[in-house]
């Protein structure tokens, strides 16, 4: 996020409408694939982005600057996606499909090497889909979105450490999903 974005931040906490919808629209498509990850299902992840930004709006006057802004957004969008989660009925997750990885692939130069990638990045998807919330939610942030490990730690409000650890179970949880769906 840049000063813009803080000066954002401060105008949309005075009411400034015009400010918040310039954060709208210059973070939704972010926040919009971390809630698609974590939930796994586009209209779900639309509604999550929605509740987000709501809840981003009625806190912003609570916004200390004490992370950067975009790791507070991410903190109300993994919320918000959690919070989904917990209020819906357990599903089977779809096969992976669409765009949901398609930022992931590089074609590689044959057709048959690129549908190979396509099929390794899809059950890796839908590995990552079958988790648990509190495997998912590292995972996604570290290993898809390429934030830190400060960032990540500072989104999930734990030390490095302990992110460390989470993500060490997630990966093993992820290898052992991979093997059971071979």
């Amino acid at each position: 996020m840049t000063g813009d974005d803080l000066a954002l931040v401060a105008a949309a906490s005075t009411g400034d409408a015009a400010a918040f919808d310039a954060l709208v629209r210059r973070h939704t498509a972010k926040l919009y694939r971390v809630a698609l990850r974590i939930v796994g299902d586009p209209a779900d992840a639309e509604d999550v982005v929605q509740e987000a930004w709501v809840s981003a709006w009625r806190s912003l006057a609570q916004f200390r600057g004490e992370a950067a802004p975009t790791t507070w957004l991410y903190r109300v969008v993994t919320n918000a996606a959690l919070a989904h989660l917990r209020r819906r009925k357990p599903t089977v997750p779809l096969e992976p499909e669409g765009q949901a990885g398609a930022a992931l692939t590089d074609a590689g130069p044959t057709p048959e090497q690129a549908a190979l990638r396509r099929e390794k990045v899809d059950a890796a998807l839908h590995a990552i889909s079958l988790l648990e919330p509190s495997q998912r939610v590292p995972l996604v942030l570290r290993e898809l979105e390429g934030m830190s490990y400060e960032e990540v730690a500072a989104v999930l409000e734990v030390s490095v450490p302990a992110l460390r650890s989470r993500l060490h179970r997630a990966r093993v949880a992820l290898l052992a999903k991979l093997e059971e769906l071979r």
